[in-house]
């Protein structure tokens, strides 16, 4: 197979990655009260020496009471946990690695099973389940934060950000017409009209981190709760979301799907990541099962997942259809796999077995 698409250096204002693959965020929960210890630093530090080309933290949280919903999930606002995730850049800069936060803020969400609870209610766009409606007020707090917190991460000398817009969390929350029954300017019938809230983070945070510090979104067409329906129905309706967010400032979109070889639309074999770009002109990042014979879901149900061949990534990478390939499980497992990769030692794939979430390796 010829990888060497895999392996050319991606450039894009503040971003200078040595190849393609970027670390998929994958919540740890290892950072007690929020602050992210010595074995967070080393648990990336070692993707970095694994030459991973860009490294997306896992959910950290804006200065929001409710931004959380367990209690050892980072937040990106205390400045005991901002130390630590200044030893986690440092780590991962020395090891010639780059890195982007992913800034989170969770919504609305069952209660923990540890029955942990946040300081304040839930909160997002309409007061549904165990959570509160938004007021303005609130809403531009939240704006305000997710600005904060890129304007922090610039300064400390991490290359990018990613705003978590997927995946039935806050942002995404807005996005779905049955979790925003909103009917002021952050709501409304159309998703071109629920991205609003969207749009205006991202123009904060273009705001605080200048014109050439690279920006990033995760986007989803499902939800944990739904894994089937989808947000946009067609590629006219996507585009009525992506546009705007261009527009904003986003510079690359990070489209999570289950499988990244299906089909996002009936008539075209492309991807989300692939109408992605071909919509908005972005550069953009595919993930979903790569590598492995299982999607993400499984990991509820207990299921392990096998490796397989990479065969069909190469192509659609030599087809030009996405930029950035970002791998999750399969380096949460292994933090040498791209090395392997890189070696044609493909054949030392090791899969993923649910016992890997148990430990930072």
């Amino acid at each position: 197979m010829n990888i060497e698409n895999l392996f050319r250096p991606f450039r894009l204002k503040s971003l200078n990655t040595r190849n393609r693959f970027v670390m998929s965020p994958m919540t740890r929960s290892c950072s007690p009260s929020g602050v992210p210890t010595a074995d967070v630093a080393n648990y990336y530090k070692r993707r970095a020496e694994g030459e991973v080309g860009l490294i997306i933290s896992e959910g950290t949280v804006i200065d929001r009471p409710s931004s959380a919903n367990e209690p050892d999930v980072p937040d990106f606002y205390k400045d005991q946990s901002l130390a630590g995730w200044q030893k986690v850049i440092d780590g991962v800069l020395d090891a010639g690695g780059q890195m982007a936060p992913q800034l989170w803020h969770i919504g609305i969400q069952e209660n923990h099973h540890s029955g942990w609870l946040p300081p304040a209610p839930f909160e997002g766009p309409s007061g549904i389940g165990n959570g509160r409606t938004m007021t303005d007020t609130d809403i531009a707090d939240t704006i305000a934060a997710f600005g904060r917190a890129a304007a922090k991460a610039k300064k400390m000398g991490f290359n990018s950000v990613e705003v978590q817009g997927a995946h039935g969390y806050l942002i995404d929350q807005f996005f779905w017409e049955n979790t925003n029954r909103r009917t002021d300017f952050f709501g409304g019938k159309t998703l071109a009209e629920r991205s609003r809230f969207a749009v205006e983070i991202t123009k904060e945070i273009r705001k605080e981190v200048g014109e050439y510090f690279a920006l990033m979104m995760r986007l989803s067409q499902w939800r944990f709760s739904d894994f089937h329906t989808k947000l946009a129905k067609n590629p006219e309706e996507l585009e009525s979301l992506l546009t705007p967010l261009a527009d904003a400032g986003i510079d690359i979109f990070h489209c999570s799907t289950r499988r990244f070889w299906e089909p996002e639309f009936i008539g075209s074999d492309l991807n989300l990541a692939g109408w992605a770009k071909k919509l908005t002109g972005k550069a953009t990042i595919t993930v979903g099962s790569v590598g492995l014979d299982n999607d993400v879901t499984t990991i509820f149900t207990g299921e392990s997942s096998n490796a397989v061949s990479i065969e069909e990534l190469i192509r659609r990478m030599d087809k030009n259809e996405f930029d950035l390939v970002a791998v999750g499980r399969s380096l949460l497992a292994d933090p040498y796999w791209v090395q392997k990769v890189k070696g044609n030692r493909m054949t030392e794939f090791q899969g993923f077995q649910k016992e890997a979430l148990n430990s930072l390796v």
